[in-house]
C-alpha cells in the first residue's frame, strides 16, 4: 500500500493535471482565444424582457440583434430619411427586415419556448453576431449574421443545424415589411444559367411619403452541389419566404447562407433592379470569398486599435465602443453619424453636435478617411446652412442643431434647441481645422476647409453683439448645458466662438492669405465671464443651479482655451459637483476624465473613465445608453467620449496646428501600458507606460 501522504500527493497531481488539461482546452478554443484578447462581446442571461440588442454594421446597413431565435429586431438603411415617427420631422428609414429565418424540425416550428442553451456573442475582430441554441435534445443550431464591410449595401446571414438525431428540417429564409412602408411588392424568380439557377427573392415598396423607392433582395448559397427544391410563399403584403426540406442523420451538420442586398433611391436610381443585381453579384462570389473579402475590410480598419495590458475587462469595454464607431460610419460615402448611429431610429436619426465633438475626434485619430467622410456632409449642405443664417438674419453659414439629408433646420418646433444651440456651427468649423492639423492637406484646406471656415467666421462676426464695455456678447442661446435656455454669454458658446474665429485667421494664413481682421479682433473682445469665487461662469445669469452635461469644462478640453492648472482643477472640482447625477448624458464624465489625466491625476480619471459609461451599460451586451438608467442604446456620441478619455486623457494624444503630438500623462494602477496604433494619415504607433 501507498503511503497517505503519496495517495494524498498523487490526488493532488491528478486534480492539478485534470484542471490543467481543462484549462488548456479552453484556452485553444479560438472563441476562448479571442475572448482573452479582448475581442469578444458575450451576451449574459438573455432574457426577453430586458434584452437590448448589439449592432453589426458596415457604415451603410445596421442590424440589430433580437432575443428571439433566427431573428434580428431592426433594420436601419443610412442616408435614407422620411416624415414618419416623431415631431412632425424626417426620420432616418427602417426598412425591411430580411434578416430573419424560420426552421421547423419534425413539424414543429422552432421559437423562444422550445429552446434551450441559448448563448449570443459578437465577434469584434471579424465583425459578425452569432446565436446557438438547442431544440429539444434533437438540433444544435447556429445563426450567424454580417453587415459586409466590402459591400456597403449586402449582408450575409447564415445558419447550420447539426442533428442530435434523425431529423427532418425545413430552414427558410423571409423578408417581412415594416408598417410605414407603402404600396409593398413581393417578387420570386429564378435566374437559370446554363451553370447555375440563381434565385431571388425581392420586396419593393415606397417609403412613408413616397419620397423614396426602397428595395431588398435574397439569394441563397448551398455547400452541397446539388441544390434542395426552393418552395416560395406569399402570405400577404407584410412577410414572403422560401424554404425548403432536408433529411439529416444524426450527427450530420447542414448549412445554407443568405446574402441580402438592401438599397434605396437615395443611393440609385433604380433600386429593384439593382438590388437584385448585388445579390446575384455576391451569391456568385461565394460564401468562402464574401467572408474572406469581409475580412480583409475589417484588417484594415483595426490597424488602428487601442490596445491595454493589465485589464481585460477595461479592453473590451474600449473595443466595443471602437467596434460600434466603426460600424456606424464609413468612408468615401458623405455621410455622417447620429447619436445612436445604425442601431435604431434614436434622434430620428439626426444629426448633431454629438458628431464633431464627441464621435469624430476619436476617428480623425483613428480614420481619417473616414473622419474626411464626416466633414464631406458638412461641406456639401453647406446651402442649408447658408440658408438658415439668412434667416435667422446673420451672414455666412449657421449650421443647423439637428440636420438630416438636406441639411436644413430638423429639429422638432418643440426643442428650442433648433432656433437657440448656435454652438454647433463654431464645433463644425473646429472639425474642419482638426482635419487640416491631422492631415496637413493644404489642397484640401484650400477647396474645402477655408471655405467653410470663412463662412463660419462671418456667422460669427454677425452674430457676436458690442457692449458698453467694447467687449463682444453673444446673445440669447441655449447652452451647451441644455438646462440653461435662453441666457446669454453661456462659457462654451463664446469660447468656440472665439477658437473658430482664431482657426479661421490661421487657415488664411496657411494659405498665404490675409485674414478678415474682424476674426481676430472679434475673438480677442468676446466676453468670458467668471464667478466670485475665481470659477468660470456658465452664463450671465447663472447662479450655481445643477446642470445636466459639461459645459464649462469644456474649455480646458477639447477647446484648451484654459489651461491654467489652477483654473482647470477649480472649474472641475466645482462642476462636477451640480452635475445632475442621474439624468446627465454619458459623454460629461469622459471629459472630466480627460482634464484629471492632464493634471496628472490618474485615480480620479480612472474613476470617471468608468463613470462615463459603465452606469449606463444595458444588458446582455453591456451596450450603452444615453444616460443611466437610460434605455435607449446604442449612444455612440458616449463611445466617443470615453474613447476621448482613453486616447487624449490616458494615451496622451494632442491635436496641435503641427500635427498630432503625445504629452505625458500617467497611466491607471491596473494598466500596465496602453498602445495606440495606426495614429494619424502616417499609421504611427502611440505608446503610453508611464506612472
Amino acid at each position: 500500500m501507498f503511503p497517505k501522504t503519496n495517495i494524498l500527493y498523487a490526488s493532488l497531481l491528478l486534480v492539478f493535471l485534470t484542471v490543467s488539461c481543462a484549462s488548456v482546452h479552453v484556452s485553444n478554443s479560438p472563441q476562448e482565444q479571442a475572448y482573452q484578447q479582448g475581442w469578444i462581446l458575450k451576451a449574459g442571461d438573455i432574457n426577453q424582457d430586458n434584452y437590448y440588442g448589439v449592432t453589426v454594421a458596415n457604415g451603410m446597413v445596421g442590424l440589430v440583434s433580437s432575443a428571439s431565435p433566427l431573428q434580428i429586431d431592426d433594420t436601419v438603411l443610412n442616408g435614407v430619411y422620411d416624415f414618419y415617427g416623431r415631431g412632425r420631422v424626417s426620420n432616418i428609414l427602417r426598412v425591411f427586415n430580411f434578416a430573419g429565418m424560420i426552421l421547423d424540425v419534425n413539424g414543429t416550428r422552432i421559437n423562444s419556448n422550445n429552446i434551450s442553451g441559448m448563448t449570443q456573442h459578437v465577434n469584434m475582430r471579424e465583425a459578425y453576431f452569432e446565436s446557438r441554441f438547442t431544440y429539444d435534445n434533437k438540433a444544435e443550431v447556429t445563426y450567424r449574421v454580417r453587415s459586409l464591410r466590402h459591400l456597403p449595401f449586402t449582408s450575409l446571414i447564415e445558419m447550420e443545424v447539426t442533428a442530435l438525431e434523425d431529423i427532418r428540417i425545413r430552414p427558410g429564409s423571409e423578408i417581412r415589411s415594416p408598417a410605414h412602408l407603402r404600396d409593398v411588392r413581393n417578387f420570386y424568380a429564378e435566374i437559370d444559367r446554363p451553370h447555375v439557377n440563381i434565385p431571388l427573392l425581392t420586396s419593393v415598396a415606397d417609403s412613408p411619403t413616397g419620397k423614396h423607392r426602397v428595395a431588398v433582395s435574397n439569394s441563397f448559397l448551398f455547400d452541397e452541389d446539388v441544390r434542395p427544391r426552393l418552395v416560395h410563399e406569399d402570405w400577404d403584403h407584410e412577410m414572403h419566404l422560401v424554404h425548403f426540406t432536408k433529411d439529416l442523420k444524426r450527427g450530420e451538420t447542414y448549412r445554407f447562407t443568405v446574402v441580402s442586398s438592401v438599397i434605396s433611391t437615395e443611393h440609385v436610381s433604380d433600386p429593384h433592379n439593382e438590388a437584385e443585381r448585388l445579390s446575384v453579384y455576391a451569391m456568385l462570389e461565394g460564401r468562402e470569398r464574401l467572408i474572406q473579402r469581409h475580412l480583409s475590410a475589417w484588417d484594415e480598419l483595426w490597424k488602428s486599435d487601442i490596445i491595454i495590458e493589465g485589464n481585460l475587462q477595461d479592453q473590451i469595454d474600449i473595443r466595443s465602443a471602437l467596434y460600434h464607431l466603426y460600424s456606424f460610419a464609413r468612408e468615401g460615402t458623405g455621410y455622417s453619424l447620429s447619436p445612436m448611429g445604425l442601431s435604431g431610429l434614436g434622434y430620428n436619426g439626426h444629426v448633431f453636435w454629438d458628431t464633431e465633438l464627441w464621435m469624430y475626434p476619436p476617428l480623425l485619430i483613428l480614420q481619417p478617411e473616414i473622419a474626411r467622410s464626416i466633414i464631406d456632409y458638412r461641406f456639401n449642405r453647406l446651402d442649408g446652412a447658408r440658408m438658415k443664417a439668412f434667416s435667422h438674419g446673420y451672414k455666412g453659414a449657421m449650421f443647423p442643431w439637428e440636420s438630416n439629408d438636406t441639411g436644413e433646420e430638423a429639429t422638432p418646433v418643440w426643442a428650442l434647441t433648433g432656433p437657440f444651440q448656435h454652438h454647433i456651427t463654431a464645433v463644425v468649423g473646429i472639425a474642419f481645422w482638426n482635419y487640416f492639423r491631422v492631415t496637413q492637406d493644404v489642397q484640401w484646406l484650400r477647396e474645402e476647409g477655408y471655405p467653410l471656415l470663412q463662412e463660419v467666421a462671418e456667422f460669427w462676426v454677425s452674430r457676436v453683439e458690442e457692449n458698453e464695455e467694447g467687449g463682444f456678447d453673444i446673445i440669447n442661446v441655449v447652452a451647451a448645458d441644455e438646462y440653461a435656455e435662453n441666457v446669454d454669454n453661456n462659457a462654451f458658446t463664446n469660447a468656440a466662438a472665439i477658437k473658430v474665429l482664431q482657426y479661421a485667421a490661421s487657415a488664411a494664413r496657411q494659405l498665404g492669405l490675409e485674414p478678415d481682421p474682424q476674426w481676430e479682433d472679434v475673438a480677442s473682445r468676446i466676453v468670458m465671464l467668471e464667478m466670485d469665487s475665481g470659477v468660470t461662469k456658465l452664463h450671465a445669469t447663472y447662479q450655481g443651479e445643477m446642470t445636466k452635461q459639461a459645459d464649462v469644462n469644456l474649455l480646458s478640453y477639447p477647446l484648451r482655451l484654459i489651461t491654467d492648472r489652477d483654473q482647470m482643477l477649480k472649474n472641475l472640482d466645482f462642476y462636477q459637483s451640480v452635475v445632475d447625477p442621474v439624468h446627465g448624458p454619458a459623454m460629461t464624465h469622459s471629459v472630466y476624465s480627460v482634464i484629471s489625466s492632464l493634471l496628472g491625476d490618474a485615480e480620479r480619471a480612472y474613476e470617471l473613465f468608468h463613470r462615463s459609461y459603465r452606469p449606463n451599460e444595458l444588458p446582455p451586451f453591456s451596450v450603452i445608453a444615453e444616460t443611466a438608467g437610460g434605455t435607449n442604446p446604442y449612444f455612440a456620441t458616449g463611445a466617443g467620449g470615453m474613447l476621448q478619455a482613453v486616447l487624449a486623457g490616458f494615451g496622451g494624444i494632442d491635436l496641435t496646428d503641427s500635427g498630432i503630438q503625445q504629452i505625458e500623462t500617467p497611466l491607471p494602477r491596473t494598466w500596465r501600458s496602453i498602445t495606440i496604433t495606426g495614429v494619424g494619415k502616417d499609421g504611427i504607433t502611440i505608446t503610453n507606460t508611464s506612472r
